[in-house]
């Protein structure tokens, strides 16, 4: 099974480290979640895995081989993020055929299908696009790239909840076609939560979870109740956060709930509960 190699990952800036040693494994036949807090250093990673970045210290590797200005690896992989990369004075169809040269997989009439399902006009430059149908035309390249890792960096960003719900099934589809490994960076996180089956989660640079979905929302709970009683319940366990309102108390604790007394109220967090408790303050 071909996998990407995150190993040891480092990156500084002038005035700031990014990432600090971060390590972890992307293989093919899984969707990942890249989540975090903005700053976290999400899309340095991307960047990194499309070589529009490279590590201060660390590599990345494609079955063993560093994809430092490597064409024959980074033909495997395709990044799309936010950032203007692609001329907006290409058309649509254009910039599709022009992929070919590089991916040599990519499937021009599955793009043009999804155009059809999202009716987006082929013939349209980038220039004449909305912001949320530029997002969509890239999410389409890689769709439509017919690599093995597809690295998707804010993937929903200014689209209406039509849009993002026909591309959370179109992502499902694609991948139960090809089982190319999925690499997702969003902050749509409860949204997104069914496609996750391994969640990668940045705070500050630094990786604190590398986990399985369901496993992941398994390590912790959520107790509510009156804040006396919250309190005197969490005494001594690892609270990861709290908030209260009035008389009324919400703590997100680590571990399996045992002893819980009549007056609190137990039950899991979401996957951007958990998100806000390990990573602190909003996402």
């Amino acid at each position: 099974m071909s996998k990407m190699e995150f190993d040891s990952i480092c990156k500084d800036y002038r005035k700031k480290t990014a990432l600090s040693g971060v390590s972890f494994t992307v293989a093919k036949g899984s969707i990942y979640g890249l989540l975090g807090r903005n700053g976290a250093g999400k899309t340095t990673l991307v960047n990194m895995a499309g070589n529009r970045d490279f590590p201060t210290s660390g590599k990345v590797k494609l079955d063993g081989e560093d994809v430092k200005e490597n064409d024959r690896a980074l033909r495997r992989i395709y990044c799309s993020g936010a950032e203007e990369l692609i001329p907006t004075y290409m058309r649509v169809r254009d910039v599709l055929a022009s992929m070919r040269y590089f991916y040599k997989d990519t499937d021009t009439d599955y793009a043009l299908e999804l155009c059809k399902k999202f009716r987006l006009e082929p013939a349209k430059k980038l220039s004449q696009l909305s912001t949320g149908y530029r997002i969509i035309a890239k999410d389409i390249f890689a769709l439509a790239s017919g690599v093995e890792f597809i690295f998707m960096d804010e993937p929903t960003l200014g689209l209406d909840p039509n849009h993002r719900e026909l591309l959370y099934k179109c992502i499902l589809e694609r991948f139960s076609d090809t089982e190319s490994a999925f690499v997702i960076s969003t902050h749509q996180i409860d949204e997104c939560a069914g496609l996750f089956e391994r969640c990668l989660i940045l705070k500050e640079g630094r990786l604190i979870a590398d986990e399985d979905s369901d496993k992941l929302r398994r390590s912790a709970y959520i107790a509510e109740g009156k804040t006396a009683d919250v309190d005197a319940f969490t005494s001594g366990k690892e609270v990861l956060n709290r908030t209260t309102v009035g008389t009324l108390c919400s703590a997100c604790v680590k571990g399996e709930p045992a002893g819980v007394p009549d007056s609190i109220e137990i039950s899991r967090p979401t996957l951007q509960q958990l998100l806000i408790a390990l990573t602190g303050g909003g996402v």
